[in-house]
C-alpha cells in the first residue's frame, strides 16, 4: 500500500515560486502522477501476462493450473479429495480468490487428462455448470502422476507469502500445452491454442526425434468436422472452420449429433431459433435429447429440402463457426508467438532433457549406493572394527584416520573419494547387522548395481531411442479411447443466397416503376429472400441488378424480373435487336454471371435509337425458332424468313452478336420453342468434401439430364438413390457412387451374422426408390465384404485353416445365382471355412468389325477377329 504522504506535492527547490492561479501546481501534479501511472500499468500488465493469463512453454500450464496440480500432489494418497479441500490447499500458493481456483480446477477436470473426477463436474456439451466444490471430488490421474511430477528434476521457488515452496515449472514429459489447449486474455495480449489429439502428439514427437516431418491439426472433444486449410500452424492470421455433424434421420428430420468446439447445445439451438425468426431457415420444431451424447432433432417445415436445410444451418447458425488461433506463450519470462510445430519440438526436446536428467540423477544415486555398499562390505569383511589401533584410539578423529588408512589398498578401485561422512556412517553400523552380514549377498547386490549403471550408461548413449521408447510406452499405456474425434475435411463455400429460405414475396408496380416486398396491392412476382438480388431488363435494352428491399424505383417498361444467381451460366438470354435508328439487326445469346450492383448496362450497345425486337430468359439454355417479317421494299423479294437461335454460340453479355438482316424489320414472332442447347450437366464427385460439383473436381460420374439419378452404396450395406442436385449431402462412409443405370446388375457378398455364413446376391436398383435400403439384412453385425457393378463378376474363395488342403474356388456369379430383389437374402456362398474372398472382374472381349481379306472373294468365309 502506498504511503498517503507520497501523494503530497514534493518540495522542489528548482520549482518556480510564482503560482499564477495554481497553474504551476497543476502542471507539476499532472507530470508527477502520470509518471506513477505509467509504472503501475506496466507492472500490472506484466503481472497479468506472466502470472495469470498466458501459459509457459516449459510445462504448458498457467500459474493457477500449476499450483492446483502441485497442491493435489501434496494431498495425494490415492483417494479422492473434496474439491473444496483442494481449493483451500491451493490458496497456500495462489494469491487470488477461491472462485478462480475452482473454475480452473473444473476446466482441468473436464479435459479428462490430468484429473480424475467424481460427481457432477458439469457438461461441456450442454454448458451445464459443475456442482458446488463441497459436493464433487478429484484426484490426480495415473497419467499425471507418471508424466507431470518429479521433485528431483523440479526447480523451486518460495510461494507468495514465503511460507512454502512451489515449482517454477513442473517437469512435464509430454506436449501438454497442445493436448489441453488454452485460452487467456491478458493486458494488450491474448493467447488461444487449440487442443490437439493425444495420440497424434506422441506420433509427431516420435517423428521429430526420427528427424522426419510431421503435421499437427486440432482435435476437439466435441467432435464435428474441421477444415484446416488456413490453420497457419496456430499462428495469428490463421483460422479453422468447424462444423457440426448433421445427419438425415428422414426427409423431415435432421439430427445434430456433434457440435463445434466452444459451443453448447443451448447456444446452437438458440442460433437456430434466431435464424428461423429472421426467416433465413424454416424449422417446425427443435428437440434437445442430449445426454451422454449430443442429439438435437431439427424438424423441418413443409416443403423444405433436407439437403438445402443442412447447408442453411451451416450458413446461418452456429452449426459452423470460424476459430482464429493465437499461439502466444511465455518463454524465458517473455511472451512470444510460436507455431504449434515449434511448440511440439520444444516440448519434445524438453522431454528428452528431463529424461536424461532423470537418468543422470538415478546414475548418481546408484553410484553413491555402490560406493557405500562397497565400503560397508570391505569394512565388515576386513573386520576393520577389530583392529588394535581401532580399539586403542582415543578420539573419533583417530578412528576416522585409522579407517581411512585401512581403505588405502582399495581407493583406486572406488568410484568416489572416501569422505569423513562415509566413515562416520560406517561406524554407526549396529553389531546385529554386522553379525548377520552376508558377504555373498552384498557382492551380488553390488553387481546388480553395476549392471543397472551399465544399463543407464547405454541409455544415456542412446537418448533419442530411449525417448522414443518412452513415448511409445505412454501411448500404449494411456492412449486407449483417445482416438481423433474431429474429422478433417475440406469445406465447400456455401453461398447464403442459394440456401436461404424464401421468406419474402416480391411485387412490382409497372405503372409507377417500383418493386418491393411492401407493395402487397400490386402485381405479385415470386417468392424470394431478403438477401437475394434481382436482375431487371427493360424495353430499351437496359438491365441492372439490385438488392431485394421493401420498395425501390426500377423505372417503367420492365420486361423481365428474376432472382439473380451469381456465376450462373445455365440461364441464357436470347435477344434480337436493331443497332441504332437505321442499323443492322443482330441476334445473340448470352449469360450474365456477375455485374456491379445498381449499375446499369445495355445489351444493345450505346447507339441512340436502338430497338429490342425479341427477348427471352431461359433457365436451361433453351433456344427458340423465330419468324422474321421485313417491311416491304422495292426489289426485296423475301419478306418473311426463319431464324434458329439454337445455331448461335453463347457469348458474353457485351458481344454484338450475329447479323439477322440489314433491312428494316417489321416484326418478329415466335415460331417454335426450342430445347436446351447446353446438353447434360457433367457431374463430378469430390471425395474430400463428399459433395457433387460441376467444376471437374474429383471423380467424373457422367452427364446428367432429365430424370437421371445417382446411386450410392455405403460400407454398412445401404443403398440410396439421389438426384443430381449439387446441394445433396453424402455420408463419408460411401464405398461406391455412380450414375444409376436401371439395367445394371450389382453383385454383393456379405457375412450373415445370424447364419454365420457368407451369402451372395445379384440385384438391380430401381431408380424410383425413395428410401435408403439395406441390402445385407437388418442385423447390425452383418458385414458387406465385396460389391461390384459387373453382373458377370467372379468371386474367388480362399479357404481357411480347417480346409487348408482345399484349393481356391472361383464362383461365376451369373451362373451361381439369378437376379433377385434388392431385399432378397441371396444364396449361401459356401459351407467351408473361409480365409478371405477376392473379387475377380471377368475379362472383357471387345467385338470388332470383321476385316475382309482383300485376296478373297465375297463368298469366302475367312474372317479375322481381334481380341
Amino acid at each position: 500500500m502506498m504511503d498517503p504522504k507520497e501523494f503530497d506535492t514534493p518540495q522542489d527547490e528548482n520549482r518556480d515560486n510564482e503560482n499564477i492561479d495554481g497553474v504551476n501546481d497543476k502542471l507539476y501534479h499532472a507530470k508527477y502522477i502520470s509518471g506513477m501511472y505509467k509504472d503501475w500499468f506496466l507492472d500490472y500488465a506484466s503481472y497479468v501476462i506472466l502470472e495469470r493469463a498466458v501459459p509457459y512453454v516449459n510445462d504448458g500450464l498457467k500459474p493457477v493450473q500449476r499450483r492446483i496440480l502441485h497442491a493435489m500432489k501434496g494431498m495425494d494418497d490415492g483417494r479422492y479429495n473434496k474439491v473444496a479441500n483442494v481449493i483451500g490447499q491451493t490458496m497456500m500458493y495462489h494469491p487470488h480468490g477461491d472462485a478462480s481456483i475452482g473454475d480452473a480446477l473444473v476446466q482441468l477436470g473436464q479435459k479428462n487428462l490430468l484429473v480424475d473426477t467424481q460427481g457432477n463436474w458439469g457438461n461441456i456439451l450442454t454448458g451445464d455448470s459443475a456442482a458446488a466444490p463441497r459436493y464433487i471430488e478429484a484426484r490426480l490421474s495415473k497419467f499425471a502422476l507418471e508424466v507431470v511430477f518429479n521433485p528431483k528434476t523440479t526447480d523451486w521457488q518460495l510461494s507468495y507469502d514465503g511460507r512454502n515452496k512451489e515449482p517454477l515449472t513442473l517437469p512435464v514429459k509430454y506436449p501438454l500445452l497442445l493436448a489441453q489447449g488454452v485460452e487467456g486474455i491478458a493486458v494488450g495480449l491474448a493467447s488461444k491454442i487449440l487442443p490437439h489429439n493425444f495420440i497424434e502428439l506422441i506420433d509427431a514427437s516420435i517423428l521429430y526425434l526420427q528427424k522426419r516431418d510431421f503435421d499437427l491439426y486440432p482435435d476437439f472433444p466435441t467432435g464435428g468436422y474441421i477444415d484446416v486449410s488456413k490453420y497457419n500452424n496456430g499462428l495469428r492470421g490463421g483460422a479453422v472452420r468447424v462444423r457440426a455433424n448433421i445427419e438425415k434421420r428422414d426427409s423431415k428430420t435432421l439430427v445434430v449429433n456433434q457440435i463445434p468446439y466452444g459451443r453448447t447445445t443451448s447456444s446452437v439451438i438458440d442460433s437456430i431459433i434466431k435464424a428461423n425468426d429472421k426467416g433465413k431457415i424454416k424449422v417446425k420444431k427443435i428437440d434437445d435429447n442430449t445426454a451422454a451424447n449430443v442429439e438435437i432433432l431439427v424438424h423441418l417445415g413443409p416443403g423444405v429440402s433436407s439437403d438445402q436445410m443442412i447447408d442453411a444451418l451451416y450458413a446461418f447458425t452456429d452449426c459452423e463457426i470460424s476459430i482464429s488461433p493465437n499461439s502466444c506463450i511465455i518463454d524465458q519470462d517473455k511472451p512470444v508467438f510460436l507455431d504449434v510445430k515449434t511448440i511440439l519440438r520444444r516440448s519434445t526436446e524438453n522431454t528428452l532433457a528431463l529424461l536424461q536428467k532423470e537418468l543422470e540423477i538415478r546414475k548418481s544415486e546408484l553410484e553413491s549406493q555402490w560406493h557405500y555398499s562397497s565400503l560397508e562390505r570391505l569394512f565388515i569383511e576386513e573386520r576393520m572394527y577389530k583392529d588394535k589401533e581401532f580399539e586403542e584410539a582415543k578420539s573419533v578423529d583417530e578412528v576416522v584416520a585409522h579407517i581411512d588408512q585401512r581403505f588405502d589398498p582399495w581407493k583406486e578401485s572406488l568410484k568416489k573419494e572416501i569422505l569423513r561422512e562415509d566413515i562416520i556412517k560406517l561406524l554407526e553400523i549396529k553389531m546385529a547387522r554386522i553379525l548377520k552380514f552376508n558377504i555373498q549377498k552384498a557382492t551380488d547386490f553390488i553387481l546388480s548395481i553395476e549392471e543397472e549403471i551399465a544399463k543407464i550408461d547405454k541409455q544415456l548413449g542412446q537418448m533419442v531411442k530411449y525417448t522414443i521408447d518412452y513415448f511409445r510406452k505412454i501411448k500404449k499405456k494411456y492412449g486407449k479411447d483417445k482416438e481423433r474425434k474431429t474429422e478433417i475435411r475440406s469445406f465447400e463455400n456455401i453461398e447464403a443466397t442459394k440456401v436461404v429460405v424464401a421468406n419474402e414475396k416480391l411485387y412490382v408496380d409497372r405503372k409507377e416503376g417500383f418493386i418491393g416486398t411492401s407493395l402487397k396491392k400490386e402485381e405479385y412476382l415470386f417468392e424470394c429472400s431478403d438477401i437475394d438480388d434481382v436482375i431487371i431488363f427493360r424495353k430499351d435494352g437496359s438491365y441492372f441488378v439490385t438488392k431485394v428491399s421493401e420498395k425501390a424505383f426500377i423505372g417503367k417498361n420492365v420486361i423481365h424480373i428474376a432472382v439473380f444467381k451469381k456465376n450462373d451460366k445455365r440461364t441464357i438470354y436470347n435477344t434480337v435487336y436493331r443497332e441504332g435508328k437505321q442499323g443492322t439487326t443482330y441476334m445473340k445469346r448470352f449469360f450474365v454471371t456477375g455485374v456491379t450492383r445498381d449499375r446499369e448496362y445495355n445489351l444493345m450497345g450505346d447507339k441512340a435509337g436502338s430497338r429490342l425486337y425479341w427477348f427471352s430468359a431461359n433457365p436451361n439454355g433453351e433456344a427458340e425458332k423465330l419468324k422474321v417479317t421485313l417491311k416491304p421494299k422495292l426489289r426485296l423479294k423475301r419478306l418473311i424468313f426463319e431464324v434458329d437461335l439454337g445455331v448461335l454460340a453463347i457469348k458474353g453479355r457485351t458481344s454484338k452478336g450475329n447479323t439477322v438482316t440489314k433491312n428494316e424489320v417489321l416484326k418478329i414472332t415466335l415460331k417454335e420453342k426450342g430445347a436446351s442447347t447446353l446438353g447434360g450437366r457433367r457431374i463430378f464427385f469430390d471425395k474430400d468434401i463428399f459433395r457433387l460439383n460441376t467444376e471437374e473436381r474429383g471423380a467424373f460420374l457422367g452427364e446428367f439430364s432429365g430424370n437421371d439419378k445417382i446411386v450410392s452404396i455405403s460400407g454398412m450395406g445401404d443403398c440410396t438413390v439421389h438426384s443430381y442436385d449439387l446441394s445433396n449431402h453424402f455420408s463419408s462412409d460411401i464405398k461406391r457412387i455412380q450414375k444409376l443405370d436401371s439395367d445394371r446388375v450389382f453383385v454383393v457378398v456379405y457375412w450373415d451374422a445370424d447364419q454365420k455364413f457368407y451369402y451372395i446376391k445379384r440385384f438391380q436398383i430401381d431408380p424410383t426408390q425413395k428410401d435408403t435400403i439395406s441390402f445385407i439384412g437388418d442385423n447390425p453385425k452383418n458385414k458387406m465384404m465385396l460389391v461390384s457393378d459387373n453382373g458377370e463378376a467372379i468371386v474367388k474363395i480362399h479357404f481357411g485353416a480347417r480346409n487348408e488342403n482345399r484349393l481356391a474356388e472361383e464362383v461365376i456369379t451369373s451362373d451361381f445365382i439369378g437376379v433377385k430383389s434388392i431385399k432378397a437374402k441371396g444364396k449361401r456362398l459356401t459351407t467351408f471355412d473361409v480365409a478371405h474372398l477376392e473379387l475377380v472382374e471377368p475379362e472383357v472381349i471387345e467385338e470388332v468389325e470383321d476385316i475382309e481379306d482383300e485376296t478373297t472373294s465375297d463368298d469366302d468365309d475367312n474372317q479375322m477377329t481381334l481380341f
